[in-house]
């Protein structure tokens, strides 16, 4: 049987873990071996997410596929090798497949999710065409606050994707137990890529925290994104700004691979055959 965590019981884990003064990962997982590997190694949270079959693909993070069913889908192959730690889904609560959201939401409670993420977001689109047609519809990104407000009554965990200061407030208005600083698509490896620099992200993770506390101080900030790629980078990242983790997606998934395997293919490449003795 799936283990499915409460609500309070995984604020209750991150809560130990910033007490013990270590940082919060939640560890973007798009296969079985990858979300196996981060929970043996520590993750807070397994998070699933509709760019991870890009990042699998050795393409550039993108959006592919039927996001609320593939993620459906995707769980049980997690939760055959992961079974002490949260697993949250990346949903898109605009799909007008789905009009309504508690149906969705539970269902992804019942097939064992823990969580809900607001993931493919309108965020950072504020300000565009795109988004104010959206609203005008129904379907904009007042339908990820309500989907956040639908979850946590089910008693799921709530992570919200904000990428301004303006979003950044609407959700925690909205009661969201974690809100993510997304400062952009992450930099680094054989498929990232151009991102503003660290200090320049520190400063966007800190406003966009900044409004999210000044509407609920108990809110657990985290940060994702942009510059932010290695364990280096998020030391940087702590030392300039009030997150309290950090959430890894092409910095768990994509970068490490793209590294291990290359590293491997070159030292088996490296050893020499023995000389063979002649006669």
């Amino acid at each position: 049987m799936v283990k499915r965590f409460a609500r309070r019981e995984i604020i209750e884990r991150l809560k130990k873990t910033h007490a013990e003064s270590r940082p919060i990962l939640v560890a973007c997982c798009g296969a079985g071996i990858i979300a196996k590997c981060a929970a043996l190694a520590g993750a807070d949270i397994i998070m699933t997410a509709c760019t991870s079959k890009s990042r699998l693909m050795g393409l550039p993070t993108s959006i592919l596929g039927n996001v609320n069913e593939d993620m459906i889908k995707l769980l049980p192959e997690l939760t055959n090798v992961v079974k002490d730690t949260p697993i949250i889904a990346s949903l898109e609560a605009t799909d007008p497949r789905w009009m309504d959201l508690s149906q969705l939401i539970q269902e992804v409670a019942t097939v064992g999710y823990s969580g809900v993420l607001n993931y493919p977001t309108l965020s950072p689109l504020l300000g565009h065409e795109r988004r104010r047609v959206r609203d005008s519809v129904g379907l904009g990104f007042e339908r990820e606050v309500e989907m956040m407000r639908v979850a946590r009554k089910k008693d799921l965990f709530t992570i919200a994707y904000t990428f301004n200061t303006e979003d950044a407030k609407r959700m925690a208005e909205g009661g969201v137990d974690c809100l993510v600083a997304h400062v952009g698509s992450t930099k680094g490896g054989l498929a990232g890529f151009q991102s503003i620099s660290l200090a320049e992200g520190a400063e966007l993770v800190q406003e966009i925290i900044r409004a999210a506390k000044s509407i609920d101080p108990q809110i657990i900030c985290l940060g994702h994104g942009g510059p932010f790629a290695t364990p280096e980078d998020t030391q940087f990242l702590y030392q300039h700004t009030d997150a309290v983790g950090f959430v890894g997606a092409s910095s768990i998934e994509r970068i490490p691979i793209e590294k291990a395997v290359r590293e491997a293919v070159v030292q088996f490449k490296s050893i020499s055959l023995p000389r063979k003795k002649s006669g």
